[in-house]
């Protein structure tokens, strides 16, 4: 049987450009609790977290102050 299972990094785009989460710790707490690993080393670059927040942003979601330095 074949893990059909998207990456962490596809998973957190999926859930900043259609989910509920509002932040990257939002984006960083929904992939914990659907039992993602590794979730921090994964979403740790400055360039991914400017993405997440440009996903959120293109949303509509205002992305807080501290998700670029978490």
């Amino acid at each position: 049987m074949t893990d059909t299972r998207v990456t962490t990094i596809e998973r957190a785009f999926q859930l900043a450009k259609a989910g509920t989460c509002r932040s990257i710790s939002d984006i960083r707490n929904q992939l914990s609790a659907e039992g993602y690993d590794g979730i921090h080393g994964h979403l740790d670059g400055m360039s991914i977290k400017r993405q997440l927040n440009a996903a959120l942003a293109a949303r509509g979601v205002t992305p807080s102050a501290g998700d670029d330095e978490d």
